[in-house]
């Protein structure tokens, strides 16, 4: 028996016979398409994509639903995000930027970002969960590149300021300087860098977890999302697990194109579609702030 606390998402045979008709296989706006990332990026137009967030397989032996994605030697898996990247620059636009998800096993991923975008920065973002070694440093960051397809992008870093508390809150000429003060505690908005410590991974007792076993945030995804796309903007995602990004890019009014091949995540994704309906909220993100991890 599941805890009442226990907010996982579960598909039942309900949902299965309601999403099942609703899954594409060819690239639609706003769908969700249950296909391999070379054969989406394949049926979409030249530079017509704003903005590309995306989680592809770390290069580790995993069970993805009921398929597994094993590793190769570093030059194998080089050569096999080689060819999905390629197709992915074509897509952007010349204005457009590309966040990809990864560890530092693949660092030399760099040299293939290089051949196709600039690389404008590597984004190191802290993870609470998994369990220690005994004969090792306990992993406990992933990173995110982030790119983009020229030098003329865009990129609002007003949206993605974070609240933090103010530990000493220095004064000049008897005035706050740089923070304000709300029911008695003290705030400053900082500008965002590329370590990210305020971020969780879904688990059990939050509504957005599913049973993906590489799951990010709807709060990590909307950084990128805002910072890098505007309202209406085309946001695709072609290794969409449970759908984070499509869920996200609707909740900040973007338009969105997420495939996946598997069907299990398919469904996923058309449930939590269904309920940012009515479910806005962005767990950490608040009246366009983004709060310091267990500050609010």
């Amino acid at each position: 028996m599941k805890s009442s606390r226990n907010k996982t998402l579960e598909i039942t045979q309900e949902d299965r016979n309601k999403y099942l008709q609703q899954i594409e296989t060819d690239y639609k706006i706003n769908s969700v398409i249950q296909s391999d990332a070379l054969t989406t990026l394949g049926q979409i137009s030249d530079n017509s994509i704003d903005l590309i967030f995306t989680d592809p397989p770390y290069n580790l032996s995993k069970v993805y639903s009921q398929e597994e994605f094993k590793k190769q030697d570093l030059m194998s898996y080089l050569e096999w995000a080689n060819e999905w990247l390629k197709e992915a620059k074509r897509v952007l636009k010349e204005s457009g930027s590309i966040y990809i998800c990864n560890d530092w096993r693949a660092s030399a991923l760099q040299i293939i970002l290089q051949k196709h975008f600039f690389v404008q920065n590597r984004i190191t973002f802290e993870r609470e969960k998994g369990r220690g070694s005994k004969s090792n440093w306990k992993n406990s960051h992933e990173d995110i590149w982030f790119c983009t397809k020229s030098k003329d992008y865009y990129f609002d870093v007003e949206s993605v300021k974070v609240k933090k508390k103010v530990i000493a809150p220095y004064k000049e000429n008897g005035k706050p300087k740089d923070w304000k003060e709300e029911n008695g505690d003290k705030y400053r908005l900082t500008h965002p860098s590329n370590f990210w410590a305020d971020i969780t991974i879904p688990f059990w007792s939050m509504p957005e977890n599913t049973d993906h076993p590489t799951q990010k945030s709807e709060k990590l995804v909307a950084k990128a999302i805002l910072a890098s796309s505007k309202e209406n903007d085309i946001v695709l995602d072609m290794f969409g697990g449970s759908g984070t990004t499509a869920v996200v890019a609707k909740k900040l009014n973007r338009r969105f194109i997420i495939t996946d091949p598997q069907e299990e995540y398919c469904l996923y994704t058309l449930k939590r579609l269904d309920r940012a309906e009515t479910e806005k909220r962005i767990q950490g993100y608040e009246d366009g702030i983004f709060w310091d991890r267990n500050s609010k």
